[in-house]
This record gives C-alpha cells, structure tokens and sequence, in this order.
C-alpha cells in the first residue's frame, strides 16, 4: 500500500471524534492546575492559605497565555485554576476542542515549570457559551466560587494553626454557615471584609490601549502612537469586555453579603 493511501486510512480513525466550536458561540477555556495539592504543599510549599508568591505564578501562567494567543481578550485566576475568553469570532486551531485543550494546557504547564523551576502540570476543558449574557455569568460564578472558597480556606488553614487535625478542621467547616465563619475569623482577630480582594475575588488580565509619544532626533518633531499592553487587575471590581459590545462588571460587595 502506497504511503498516500494509508495515510488516508489511517488518519480517519484519528480525526473522527474532532468537534468544533460553532461559528458565533463564545468560547471559555478552563484550565486547573493537576496536582497542585502536593506540588504547593510538599514539594515547593507555599504559605497557606494564600501565597503572593503562587498567585504570581498564576498571573504570570494567564499573561503568558494571552500573549501566546492574541484572540484571548480576557483571563482570570482564582486559587490553582485559569479561565480565558476568546473574542467570539476567533478561528483559533480551527475552534477544534482537542487542539484549544491539548495547547493550552500545554502552554500554562510549561509557563508555570519554567517559572516555578519544577514540573508542574494543568488540565483544560472548553466551555462554549452560546450568549454574552451566559459569559457573564460564567465569570460571576468563578467569582463566587474564589469568595466561597477562600472564606472556608481561612477557616480551616486557622483550626489547623491552632492545632486541628485534618479531619476534624473538615468537619467542623461542613456544618458552618458563611455568617458562622465570618464569625470564627472575628473572633480570632481576621475581619474577612480586610481580606485582600485577590484572594477573595481572584485576578483578571485585559488588554488596554494606551498611547505614547515619541521625537524625530533629525527634525524635533513629536507624535503620538498607539499601543497595546495587558492590564493586571486585582481589586474588588473587574471589567471583561469583548467584541460584542457588551460589558461584563463583576462585583463583589453583593455577592459577597449574599454567599
């Protein structure tokens, strides 16, 4: 059989499970660090229950991202996951989810081995979000998930200080309101209000433009031109836009009071 040939027969049992992103669908990529439990617990331990340190890494995983992929408009992290949006017309590896998941995640694991200097590995999955009013959504709710999280993360990374067991920290967590562990931490001196808004609300990246101004050296002449760079945001309040012309703001008083 000549090569041409078999190349044929062979490569349908490879491609016959391909699905595509359809045209007009916004697309989402998930990525989570595998293992991370014990890569920042054991192996390169970090303070706990948050680290400026890994947070970093993690910021520094989302830029490198965006930097590899321009269609990538918008990028958030929380804890040891990734979240980024695609402009919505982005043709991206032919919007083949094998491709948009096998790369990525190949992109921020070797992002962050290179950064932290030891192997580390993330998964991706691809979300696809048939209307803006949805991708609002989706980042309202990674929001709400770093908020949950991180006030349980406080909770339990202070019973374990104290002297708690593994099991028993978890348990006492699982009969807990959110007022209860508002409470716990009050009472030992933490107002969760003060708790710096990246590890309550996570980090976003956005791309911005900004200007700059330069000089002819032969003639002294001046003129301005136009830039483009990536914004890392880490107050209470992120802006995701897109082009579709709307706007996603997240907030995170209401929220907050509400979980």
């Amino acid at each position: 059989m000549k090569f041409d040939e078999l190349d044929v027969r062979m490569r349908v049992f490879e491609t016959a499970h391909d699905h595509c992103v359809l045209p007009g669908i916004h697309i989402v990529c998930r990525l989570d660090g595998h293992g991370f439990t014990r890569l920042t617990r054991e192996t390169h331990p970090f303070e706990a229950p948050f680290d400026v340190r890994f947070r970093d890494l993690m910021v520094g995983t989302v830029r490198a991202l965006m930097d590899a992929n321009s269609s990538i408009v918008y990028g958030y992290t929380e804890s040891d996951e990734i979240s980024v949006l695609f402009r919505r017309d982005a043709d991206d590896f032919g919007r083949k989810e094998r491709k948009l998941n096998s790369i990525l995640a190949a992109e921020a694991s070797a992002a962050f081995t290179l950064a932290l200097g030891a192997a580390a590995t993330f998964d991706c999955r691809v979300c696809q979000l048939p209307t803006a009013d949805l991708v609002r959504d989706y980042f309202r709710w990674r929001q709400e998930d770093a908020h949950r999280n991180a006030l349980s993360s406080h909770c339990y990374w202070i019973q374990r200080k104290e002297g708690a067991s593994v099991k028993d920290a978890t348990a006492r967590l699982m009969g807990m309101t959110t007022a209860q562990k508002n409470e716990f931490l009050f009472q030992r001196g933490v107002n969760y209000d003060t708790v710096p808004s990246w590890q309550k609300r996570g980090v976003g990246v956005v791309r911005e433009t900004y200007e700059i101004e330069g000089r002819d050296p032969r003639t002294g002449a001046t003129s301005k031109a136009t830039r483009r760079r990536l914004r890392v945001i880490e107050d209470s309040t992120h802006r995701c836009r897109w082009r579709c012309g709307r706007r996603c703001r997240r907030r995170s008083s209401a929220s907050a009071s509400a979980g």
